[in-house]
């Protein structure tokens, strides 16, 4: 089983965590046309393709090593990938090979089973553990600089607070598909968190259980970062979410306290703001449903969470 479709599409049935970044102008290359250059400029042999509604997704190989190149169709929220990835350098994430604007080219991750898997055969607990070190791993990326290349460069991610103008975007639009006793508490938490954050890192954005494939060689390793700068307990936030699947399995109130209990001891975070944090993210997660053109309604799995989680916040 290959990890590929995996990690040109971050699977769709997750409850992203992700933010797009404001839209640029779009380059007039066809996402074929520009997997035919990229494939050209960085030497790979292509030998399958494959179509998803974000990316166009190339396997083959260089210099006779496994690779997966791929293109993003549209300026968004995994436009910059390649930065995020070269950022971690290998801790934790796939390792990236070359990155331009909207294509990067990585690692092949054999044989790319899901951590989904997992939890959903019944192990949450298991998975949960998985997933705080996978955490773990990807924070020594904070022990290296960060562009040892080019220490002249400086980096741009997105924040937050970026994130978080959701929030006031779906207050003004006049839609009513989401409680506004959800968003309007949301965002107020939200805001307040962003307000009080001592220490703030690069997160991966998207850490959650169908972002993290298992590697015979290198273990349980994260894909498809989001990049975005905040503190630790936000990071949180998706795993929360995952996998939606068994939304009654994420709205259970036990699984919940569980869950957080597990984060807070392994890594030693707050508890009541990752809590804060999670229902913040659930209701800006609806909002961005809300935002892609999707339908909401009470049985939405990011809905489910925050409703649960609404009465442990007192």
């Amino acid at each position: 089983m290959s990890y590929l479709p995996n990690i040109c599409t971050g699977l769709s049935a997750s409850c992203s965590t992700a933010r797009r970044r404001e839209r640029i102008a779009i380059t007039p290359m066809t996402p074929l046309n520009r997997l035919e250059e990229r494939s050209r400029a960085w030497g790979v042999v292509v030998e399958d393709t494959l179509e998803t509604p974000g990316s166009l997704v190339a396997f083959g190989t260089r210099r006779s090593q496994p690779v997966v190149l791929k293109v993003v169709r549209q300026p968004g929220d995994e436009w910059c990938c390649g930065e995020v990835l070269a950022a971690f350098d290998g801790k934790g994430t796939v390792r990236v090979y070359e990155y331009t604007e909207g294509a990067v080219l990585l690692e092949r991750l054999s044989p790319g089973t899901s951590l989904a898997s997992i939890a959903l055969a019944g192990r949450d607990k298991e998975a949960i553990e998985i997933l705080a070190r996978v955490i773990k791993s990807i924070g020594r990326a904070d022990e290296a600089p960060a562009n040892e290349t080019n220490p002249g460069e400086a980096k741009t991610f997105s924040t937050v607070e970026d994130w978080g103008k959701g929030f006031e975007h779906y207050l003004t639009s006049g839609d009513r598909q989401i409680p506004q006793r959800l968003v309007v508490q949301g965002q107020a938490l939200y805001l307040g968190l962003c307000a009080s954050q001592k220490a703030t890192r690069l997160l991966h954005g998207d850490l959650q259980h169908y972002n993290i494939l298992f590697d015979s060689q290198r273990g349980w390793t994260a894909i498809d970062p989001k990049g975005v700068i905040g503190e630790l307990e936000y990071e949180i936030g998706a795993a929360l979410r995952n996998p939606c699947d068994t939304p009654e399995l994420l709205s259970n109130p036990q699984t919940i306290e569980l869950r957080l209990k597990s984060f807070e001891f392994d890594l030693q975070l707050n508890g009541k703001r990752m809590l804060e944090w999670g229902f913040a993210q659930a209701v800006l997660s609806a909002i961005w449903t809300f935002e892609d053109g999707g339908r909401v309604d009470k049985n939405n799995p990011a809905i489910r969470l925050a409703n649960a989680m609404q009465p442990m916040l007192e």
